[in-house]
């Protein structure tokens, strides 16, 4: 198994000094950018688009790793290809024919990655599961940072394991939503391969440490 990953979410830094956090991410032991794209549809909020995308990939030196929190996520799979995303997440409630986004996903170079909302059951990924690369569980309702975290968000993490498990599938499990070194041990033990923390991070008084503590905590 490849080590646990540490995935800063970029939608809680400083917009105002966004090169600035982002130099802090390419030099800390974080592993993945974390970037959230929310549309005002499918979630209440609107983050940001395409141009601060292509903003952060022209100084992020490590993997990134794009949250679609969108309706109709087919229309912009090569567009978020060719901004630079590596990992592209989009939520199983949001695609009617999921497994053909899932192969246009891997057709434009990337990873694909299916989100879930805490409602909605793993079971519902059996028929695609060896498809998936990366399923993201949301442990907070998506579109809002700074949320506290859905205590079932364990036994999902653990249902999904078994899951991939049983189907023989090399699907990696990332946890997004309220994070924190409280939290992180018992996640990757339940089965998480990849941790995305926002606040916990970015509001920090040391991001940099931070980062590193809760990569001590789950390696």
């Amino acid at each position: 198994m490849s080590t646990k990953r540490i995935a800063p979410s970029i939608l809680a830094a400083d917009f105002a000094n966004l090169q600035r956090d982002i130099e802090m991410v390419n030099q800390s032991e974080a592993d993945w950018f974390h970037i959230d794209i929310m549309d005002g549809v499918f979630v209440p909020n609107i983050s940001f688009g395409m141009p601060v995308l292509k903003a952060i990939n022209k100084h992020a030196t490590k993997t990134i790793d794009v949250h679609l929190m969108i309706v109709d996520p087919d229309r912009y799979i090569q567009t978020f290809a060719d901004l630079g995303a590596n990992v592209l997440t989009v939520h199983y409630e949001a695609c009617t024919h999921l497994h053909r986004t899932l192969q246009a996903i891997k057709a434009a170079g990337m990873k694909a990655g299916v989100a879930l909302n805490p409602h909605t059951n793993v079971n519902l990924l059996e028929d695609v599961i060896n498809d998936i690369d990366l399923v993201c569980i949301m442990s907070v309702n998506p579109g809002f940072g700074g949320q506290s975290f859905i205590e079932n968000t364990y036994t999902k993490v653990k249902k999904l394991k078994a899951l991939i498990t049983e189907k023989g599938a090399t699907t990696e499990i990332e946890i997004d939503g309220g994070v924190n070194d409280k939290n992180a041990k018992a996640l990757v033990d339940a089965g998480a391969d990849v941790l995305v923390a926002g606040s916990f991070v970015f509001k920090s008084e040391n991001p940099t440490e931070t980062i590193q503590n809760l990569k001590n905590i789950v390696s």
